[in-house]
């Protein structure tokens, strides 16, 4: 089969990795910059064009959409369904993978466990937004922040209203969210690949830190998750609309609460981590859900 990776660099890890493993597998595989896409919109020819070539002849596409260019990134991925280009994530799982609000929305709908979750707009509305969460520690997030950029720990409720004053001042769109104590600065990354989990890790943050994030100085290792563990992260993958995602969740007092669902999840913390082959489980999965388009059959002739 002839498989697509939809990535800016190919030197990365993850692409690099997907790459390999199609290529294992004996698929054509290639990588396509969708920055460097564009669109051709007629009606009933769609076409996704790179670098003033035709994009066609793939079976599928393996998006690897990133957060600053979430919008045009999800319309391309959009275009090659319009195509009938099956792809690893649906453009509307991207979409809400990348609109924090939303996802946690439509986490909260479904009765997914997440840290009770405050969002407002008007600066008038900062201790009406503490208290909501359950007062201070309080964690502030930046709904456009990523890899722990723009979450901010505030201790006590001076620091929170400040910090919270602050990002309004700048027009920044937050979130607050209860403090995990009990989590002790660790989280839960589950690789869900269709409707199973194939790895996880845990993360824990370096001393004096409390995002475990491992571009911040983070340690991770394999982790077995309970029962509940593994329905919450499939659950969660499945109610944003992501067939390939990470879930991030901590361990608290009362259960797994899911922190993010993740569109484009690295493949290089996971895998070293957990020992598992990632990259093999995301090339079978479109094994088995991407079809070439069927061949039109002539109609049987009427012998009456």
């Amino acid at each position: 089969m002839k498989f697509a990776v939809l990535s800016r660099r190919p030197s990365l890890y993850s692409t690099r990795r997907l790459v390999e493993a199609g290529r294992q597998r004996g698929h054509e595989m290639s990588v396509i910059n969708y920055l460097r896409c564009y669109m051709d919109l007629t009606s009933h020819r769609p076409q996704v064009l790179h670098r003033g070539e035709p994009v066609t002849g793939f079976d599928a596409v393996i998006p690897r959409i990133g957060a600053s260019n979430a919008f045009y990134g999800a319309s391309v991925v959009r275009q090659f369904e319009m195509m009938d280009v099956f792809s690893a994530n649906e453009s509307l799982g991207i979409s809400r993978a990348h609109d924090k609000l939303r996802q946690l929305q439509l986490l909260a709908r479904a009765g997914i466990g997440m840290p009770v979750t405050g969002f407002a707009h008007d600066s008038d509305d900062i201790a009406g937004i503490i208290d909501s969460v359950g007062g201070a520690p309080v964690v502030v997030k930046l709904l456009e922040g990523t890899q722990g950029k723009g979450v901010v720990l505030a201790e006590t409720r001076k620091a929170a209203e400040s910090v919270i004053g602050a990002f309004r001042e700048l027009d920044a769109n937050i979130l607050v969210q209860e403090f995990i104590k009990e989590a002790r600065g660790s989280d839960i990354r589950a690789f869900v690949v269709g409707r199973r989990v194939v790895a996880s890790m845990i993360r824990t943050a370096a001393k004096g830190e409390f995002r475990s994030n491992i571009h911040r100085g983070g340690t991770a290792e394999a982790v077995k998750l309970t029962p509940e563990e593994r329905s919450t992260a499939r659950r969660a993958a499945s109610r944003v609309g992501l067939a390939v995602a990470g879930v991030d969740m901590m361990r608290s007092n009362h259960g797994p609460v899911v922190l993010e669902v993740n569109s484009s999840p690295g493949l290089e913390g996971i895998e070293l981590a957990s020992g598992v082959d990632v990259a093999s489980e995301v090339i079978k999965f479109l094994e088995k859900n991407a079809r070439p388009a069927p061949k039109r059959q002539s109609k049987p002739r009427n012998r009456g």
